[in-house]
């Protein structure tokens, strides 16, 4: 068997300290990029007589479902990206050396911004793949199957999970759940989520740089409305927005508005003499508010703020009309993919068109693939079951996607990240060293006693 080339994709430790934070690459210990159990994975397979262990799971292949909302007629293509990007993990991991002894074969489930279809595509997953892996599907309320699901000895194990993207609380709660992106809510003890007021964190890094370059902001903070887990995910980021120092408004906004839907949003910013427009919606959403507001012809926004949703050729192709819109992400910028191996080969697989949802669905296959290696190099290759993954996947912490990403674990919450801004056509980082990133605790907030399903009902 070939040796794979994941063992020595490996990143240097770097910390420097800053200015009341720290800037820090990843570490490749604990991750996909792990020599150690890569290397012990391998010589199990040497002469091994495979055998079929588990639903998904021949002699021959192994199969992981990447479930995505591509179909929908609200955002068409929305996480296509995801789906890209575990095809083309799995091109990569099979060209050099497989995983688990075997070969790496991937299958697609559209949910299509459906809760319907986002249980029909885990109820799939349980009939046919190992796991699912790199997924995103946004409105995912009914989980039970993630964790009921029978194996191959028909007893009720669970379904592994390795999401790239759990914004339900419901999916990102689950006990069989490891979330690369953040995991906002205090999830039970038991897996499930938790109800009425409670404690949730979010993300305030690059709100305080902007407070710090301008400490009077105020404007408004577009709600993506078109689903309710979308709206409550939202509500403590507002919350989080203003305690930041920033008087922004809640407005509801819809992926399939026309341009013209905005209008209200530029006369309500103009009124407030606002300085400050933060977009939790998809990129197109902030395009048509910025040609909108440079066609009413006010100027006196001095930051466009956007996630990593903006992130994205298509946002960029547009030129001086999103000039200036800041971005940031968890994971290294694709314009620094020459300080680390493993986003170079993740941009390599993908042809060149790296997207920010993909890269993440890259690593959920990094953490699947770390698990697997784990399992292979303890027990040999025919100790692959969901169990054994169940069991393994939640001791894989201190993952950093070899060192694409800042340590994190199944449930955790980083306090890293790296702040981009549009000049002159393309992403500019505005903080920190390039490869590395700027990391610090107090960019986590706690929201306490708060109830998202109560407060986006106020939200109109």
């Amino acid at each position: 068997m070939k040796r794979s080339r994941f063992a020595v994709l490996a990143v240097v430790v770097t910390i420097a300290l800053g200015a009341g934070a720290c800037s820090r690459s990843g570490s490749d210990s604990a991750d996909g990029g792990s020599t150690a159990s890569t290397s012990a994975a391998d010589a199990r397979c040497k002469g091994a007589t495979l055998e079929s262990t588990e639903v998904g799971v021949t002699s021959t292949e192994i199969t992981v479902e990447v479930m995505a909302d591509t179909g929908s007629p609200l955002a068409p293509g929305l996480f296509q990206g995801n789906v890209d990007g575990m095809n083309a993990f799995a091109k990569y991991v099979n060209a050099n050396g497989g995983i688990g002894c075997r070969q790496l074969k991937v299958e697609a489930w559209d949910s299509k911004l459906s809760p319907e279809e986002s249980k029909n595509g885990i109820i799939n997953a349980c009939s046919t793949a190992l796991a699912m892996v790199g997924g995103n599907a946004i409105f995912n309320p009914d989980t039970s199957v993630l964790g009921n699901c029978a194996d191959k000895a028909g007893q009720p194990v669970g379904l592994p999970d390795f999401a790239a993207l759990a914004n339900d609380i419901n999916e990102a709660c689950a006990r069989t759940t490891w979330n690369v992106q953040v995991v906002a809510e205090p999830c039970n003890a038991d897996g499930t989520p938790p109800k009425g007021p409670r404690d949730l964190k979010t993300f305030q890094g690059a709100n305080q740089y902007y407070v710090k370059q301008d400490p009077d902001l105020s404007g408004i903070w577009m709600v993506p409305g078109d689903l309710p887990t979308t709206i409550q995910s939202a509500t403590y980021q507002v919350v989080g927005t203003q305690r930041s120092g920033i008087d922004v408004v809640p407005v509801k906004t819809a992926s399939a508005a026309s341009q013209a839907a905005f209008t209200e949003f530029v006369q309500q910013l103009r009124d407030m003499n606002g300085t400050y427009v933060y977009n939790g919606g998809q990129d197109t959403t902030m395009i048509k508010m910025r040609k909108e507001t440079a066609a009413q012809g006010y100027d006196g926004v001095k930051v466009w703020a956007c996630s990593l949703a903006c992130y994205t050729d298509k946002f960029k192709a547009e030129g001086a009309t999103v000039d200036n819109t800041y971005v940031w992400t968890q994971f290294l910028p694709f314009e620094e993919a020459d300080t680390n191996a493993n986003l170079k080969a993740y941009i390599d697989a993908v042809g060149g068109k790296p997207d920010s949802f993909g890269v993440q669905a890259w690593q959920a296959g990094m953490v699947f693939k770390e698990t697997i290696d784990r399992i292979v190099a303890a027990q040999g290759p025919n100790a692959i079951t969901r169990s054994s993954v169940i069991d393994t996947m939640m001791t894989v912490t201190d993952f950093t996607a070899g060192g694409m990403m800042a340590p994190k674990g199944p449930k955790d919450f980083s306090d890293c990240f790296v702040l981009m801004q549009i000049k002159d056509g393309k992403f500019t980082r505005v903080n920190g060293t390039r490869g590395q990133f700027v990391c610090d605790p107090n960019f986590v907030m706690t929201i306490t006693g708060y109830d998202p399903a109560a407060e986006a009902a106020k939200i109109k």
